[in-house]
C-alpha cells in the first residue's frame, strides 16, 4: 500500500508485486485551492484530515482485499507541506502498528521516478530523469532501484512554480500549469521572443525567476502603450522558453552520461510540449524515452507503493519512530 499527502491530494493505492495496479485513489483538493490563487498548507492539512479514511477505505474496496491482505506500507515522508506530511505519516504509522506490517518512508521525488516503472514493467536502472513539478526541476542519474546523484537543479523558481506565477498575471488561475498548456496551443510560439537561459557552460542547474520577470515586463510595457494582449501568444512564447531549455538540458545529460535512456517524472511531465519536444530531441539523439501517463505523473499513492516495494527489498526498512521531513533532500 502507497500513501500520498505531501501537498494537496489525499492518495492511497494498493499494487501487487510492485508493479501491478490494483487501486489508485486519489482525492484533490485543486477545485478548493482555484479561490485561493494557490495551496493554503493548513487548509491542505485540514482536508486531509477528514479525507484520509475515506480514501483509505475505498483504495482497499476497489482493490478486493482487506487491510489483513496488506504486506508491506510505504508513505512519503519528505519533502513537502509539514502538516500535509504529518497526515500521511501518522496514517501509516497507525495502520503499521495495529496490524503490525512492514513500514518504509519513502522520499517523494523517488516516488515521481518509480511512476515509470508501473508504466514500463521492462525498465530497470540505470537512466538519467527529468524531474519537473510544481516544487522541483532536477536531472537525476538514477543508479539502481534505491539509489541516484542529482547533477543539476534549479536555483530560484520551479518549472511548475514559474507557471503557476505566469498564469496568474494573466489571469488564468490555478493551477497554471494545465491552463498555460491548453491556451498555448492557440498562440504562436515564435510571437514574443524570452531569453532562455542557460547559465554556466556544462552547468545542468535551471532558473526561471528571470524569464517569469521578462513575461511581467513585456505585460506591463505592452500596457502602457495602450496595445492588446495576446495572452495566447505570450503563453505559447514562454512555455517555448522554458521548454527549450528543460529539453535540451535534459538530453545533454543523457549524451554526456553515455546512456540511452530518459524518463519524464512529475506533474509538469505531463505537459504536452514537453512531451513532444523531448520525444522529437530523443528520436534524433538514439535515445529512448519514457513518458508514464499523465495520471501517473501527478502525485498519486501508486508511485509510492512502488517506490517502497523496492526500497524494502533492498534491505531499507522502517520504524514507528519515522517522521515528516519537510526538506528532505534527494
Amino acid at each position: 500500500m502507497g500513501i500520498e499527502t505531501s501537498c494537496d491530494e489525499t492518495a492511497i493505492a494498493v499494487l501487487a508485486d510492485g508493479r501491478t495496479v490494483l487501486s489508485n485513489i486519489i482525492s484533490s483538493q485543486i477545485d478548493i485551492f482555484k479561490n485561493y490563487g494557490g495551496v493554503v498548507p493548513e487548509i491542505a492539512s485540514r482536508h486531509h484530515l477528514e479525507n484520509i479514511n475515506g480514501v483509505l477505505e475505498e483504495a482497499l474496496t476497489a482493490a478486493g482485499v482487506t487491510l489483513d491482505d496488506i504486506d508491506l506500507i510505504g508513505v512519503t515522508d519528505g519533502p513537502g507541506l509539514i502538516g500535509a506530511l504529518l497526515m500521511g505519516v501518522s496514517t501509516a504509522k497507525a495502520l503499521a502498528f495495529a496490524k503490525d506490517i512492514p513500514l518504509v518512508g519513502v522520499h517523494h521525488l523517488m516516488s515521481h521516478i518509480s511512476a515509470n516503472y508501473i508504466d514500463y514493467p521492462e525498465l530497470e536502472p540505470p537512466f538519467m530523469a527529468l524531474i519537473t513539478s510544481g516544487g522541483h526541476t532536477e536531472i537525476v542519474r538514477v543508479e539502481d532501484y534505491c539509489h541516484c546523484e542529482v547533477l543539476g537543479g534549479t536555483r530560484d523558481d520551479a518549472v511548475g512554480e514559474a507557471y503557476d506565477k505566469v498564469a496568474r498575471v494573466l489571469g488564468l488561475g490555478y493551477p497554471g500549469g494545465p491552463k498555460i498548456d491548453k491556451i498555448a496551443k492557440e498562440g504562436d510560439p515564435e510571437a514574443i521572443h524570452f531569453k532562455r537561459v542557460y547559465l554556466e557552460k556544462d552547468s545542468f542547474d535551471f532558473s526561471f525567476s528571470g524569464l517569469k520577470t521578462s513575461v511581467l515586463n513585456y505585460i506591463n510595457h505592452e500596457k502602457q502603450a495602450g496595445r492588446e494582449i495576446n495572452r495566447a501568444d505570450v503563453a505559447a512564447s514562454f512555455q517555448e522558453a522554458v521548454m527549450d531549455v528543460v529539453a535540451e538540458k535534459a538530453v545533454q545529460a543523457v549524451a554526456r552520461s553515455g546512456m540511452k535512456k530518459l524518463v519524464m517524472a512529475g506533474g509538469v511531465a505531463a505537459n504536452s510540449r514537453l512531451r513532444e519536444k523531448l520525444g522529437a530531441l530523443c528520436e534524433k539523439e538514439g535515445i529512448e524515452l519514457y513518458r508514464p501517463h499523465p495520471a501517473l505523473c501527478t502525485d498519486n499513492g501508486a508511485m509510492v507503493a512502488c517506490a517502497a516495494y523496492y526500497k524494502y527489498k533492498s534491505g531499507q526498512k522502517g520504524s514507528l519512530d519515522m517522521d515528516a521531513s519537510p526538506s528532505m533532500a534527494l
